[in-house]
């Protein structure tokens, strides 16, 4: 991959000489709160980290992409689920690995470089807490890009409890590497989840791994992309061999380079991550100075107006007054926005639950009706790997309709604001998912139905009993003995029935057993799924609070300090006035720099 770390390197210095020369200017005019604004956007830009999330099924290669990716051994890598915990790839100028514990002290714990492949859930390094994560530092060219790459664990598969955790990393995520290896085309579970992460990170692809071992691959990638067109999904489709990456940079052979595929992926991560990011940067910093500016403008162009024009400036403080006015009404309980907020929260929680009930009823039916179909004794495995599969599919989906609702949401309510400055909405990331369906008990166990050689023939005596005891009586009085041909007849018949009703009622109990336990799984799931709902949207509204409320603020504070200056403006004497004018002219000079300097970064005309 080539690095241009230069030209970056220039843009990101100019980006924050001009945050720095706006925060100045803001300081200088008394906007302390302006100036804090533009500290969180320097924050964003001095650490432009990317973050890269790595998802996929149980053993696709996650973890030997990202190890031959970066020409390190960062992550374990092994035929079972090695990959136990999220593990966080960054740069450093050296190389050490820690684990991140949640709660006490202390919260980070170092752990030698070669017991990584053993970090799991009962790691002595965690010492009985739970681990959110592990943060393997190396030095890489790659890295120093600003690219954080997140290598998780897989997804899918009965029992398994990383889906949810997942999906909560892939709102805050860049970019999305989604790994399925080219053994066979892409299930419904893949497209599925497929689905969600297109919904969730637009910026992904999908990596179709290990070509190195099926020589067919070429078929199944233009199967999976056919897949893929139907699905409405435009993901780019990169194929890749980890082993032959490996090889080819043990060995410096370019033919190999070329082969394993891996040109695609840096030139991926160097047009469509990096260089899409910077220009987002640029973007968001042009606005948030460009915003600074206009709040300082305001004040400034009011008192000029007073200064140089008396008459003028009376209409500018009327003007002024109905602002305030206006801007005051944002501010208070009563206002609109404040109220749209609140609908919408209460409207968009009730849809959430209906959306989750509903999706759980549907698979409820389904499960039933699978078991209903056969006997759940023996089916009884695989019924539960699809009903895990099902489950996980339609939390997945709840939760990223609610996470597109609520952006929605937030546009809407942004425009009962007449600023621009609204049109910068807080980030609304799904809430951390890691622990969401542990409180849920698994799928309660069910008895096989089967039974041994000797209670069957004890079924079919205690029916053929009967038989042989009747028709024999009857026979008796034909003088025949009580057991003989007809009665021992009889008997089989009647036994072969009974034992055929007896197995019956067994797999009728067995389907009825399993319905119970079908419901009882997902009415936990939908208790424990919908009490994160209602406090990740009950975060979300806050969230959107606060955020307009302190564009209310800033907007009442800029207008109200124009307001009291164009008011003094008229009560100051010639040569304060004209003293004033030039200070004032000033500060104007430099707000049209950083204006402009704002709009040559953008692209927008200035």
């Amino acid at each position: 991959m080539q690095h241009s770390s230069a030209d970056p390197a220039a843009r990101r210095v100019a980006l924050v000489d001009l945050i720095d020369a706006a925060t100045v200017h803001a300081r200088t005019v008394g906007r302390d709160d302006l100036a804090a604004r533009l500290d969180a956007a320097r924050t964003r830009v001095v650490d432009p980290r990317l973050r890269v999330v790595v998802v996929g099924p149980l053993n696709q290669g996650k973890s030997r992409f990202l190890n031959a990716l970066l020409g390190l051994e960062v992550c374990s890598v092994g035929d079972d689920e090695a990959t136990a915990v999220p593990t966080f790839v960054q740069h450093s100028d050296r190389m050490f690995a820690e684990l991140v514990l949640a709660g006490g002290e202390p919260d980070r714990v170092e752990i030698p470089l070669d017991e990584i492949a053993h970090v799991g859930p009962g790691s002595p390094h965690a010492g009985g807490r739970e681990m959110r994560r592990l943060e393997v530092h190396a030095p890489s060219p790659l890295l120093a890009d600003g690219l954080v790459f997140v290598d998780t664990p897989g997804v899918g598969g009965h029992g398994n409890p990383h889906t949810a955790a997942t999906l909560g990393l892939l709102a805050s995520a860049d970019a999305v590497f989604v790994v399925s290896d080219t053994s066979q085309e892409f299930t419904a579970p893949e497209m599925s989840f497929l689905r969600q992460v297109h919904s969730l990170c637009p910026g992904s692809a999908v990596l179709l791994t290990k070509t190195d071992l099926y020589p067919h691959w070429r078929d199944i990638v233009a199967a999976d992309r056919a897949h893929l067109q139907r699905a409405g999904l435009d993901l780019p489709l990169l194929a890749v061999s980890s082993l032959l990456r490996e090889f080819a940079l043990r060995t410096n052979d370019a033919s190999l380079q070329e082969e394993s595929g891996f040109a695609g992926v840096y030139e991926f991560l160097r047009e469509q991550v990096i260089a899409r990011n910077a220009d987002a940067a640029r973007s968001a910093v042009a606005h948030d100075v460009g915003t600074v500016v206009e709040h300082i403008a305001l004040s400034l162009a009011s008192e000029l107006a007073a200064l140089r024009e008396p008459d003028a400036g009376a209409a500018a403080v009327a003007e002024l007054q109905r602002a305030k006015a206006t801007a005051e009404a944002l501010r208070t309980r009563a206002a609109r926005w404040q109220t749209t907020l609140a609908d919408g929260i209460a409207d968009l929680a009730a849809d959430i639950d209906h959306d989750l009930r509903d999706r759980l009823r549907r698979v409820t039916r389904d499960a039933e009706a699978a078991v209903d179909e056969c006997d759940p004794g023996s089916e009884w495995p695989r019924l539960g790997q699809w009903l895990g599969e099902q489950v996980a599919e339609s939390v997945g989906d709840n939760f990223v309709w609610a996470h597109e609702r609520a952006l929605t949401l937030a546009e809407t309510v942004s425009g009962h604001f007449a600023i621009d400055d609204a049109a910068q909405l807080p980030a609304l990331h799904l809430a951390d998912l890691s622990g969401l369906l542990e409180p849920v008990e698994g799928l309660a166990d069910l008895e096989s139905g089967r039974i041994g050689v000797g209670q069957k023939v004890l079924v079919g005596m205690k029916g053929s009993y009967g038989g042989v005891l009747m028709f024999g009586l009857v026979t008796t009085l034909m003088g025949m003995a009580l057991v003989n041909p007809i009665s021992v007849g009889a008997g089989v018949v009647l036994g072969t029935k009974a034992y055929r009703d007896d197995k019956q009622a067994r797999v009728a109990k067995r389907r009825a057993d399993a319905k119970v336990a079908i419901r009882k799984f997902t009415d936990d799931v939908s208790f424990q799924v919908g009490k994160e709902s209602k406090d990740r949207l009950r975060w979300i509204q806050r969230r959107l609070r606060d955020h307009f409320t302190e564009i209310a603020d800033q907007t009442l504070r800029s207008l109200s300090e124009s307001l009291e200056a164009a008011k003094d403006a008229a009560t100051i004497e010639h040569r304060e006035r004209q003293q004033r004018i030039a200070e004032l002219d000033a500060h104007v000079a430099v707000s049209t720099d950083l204006r402009t300097r704002a709009a040559r970064l953008s692209g927008a005309p200035a």
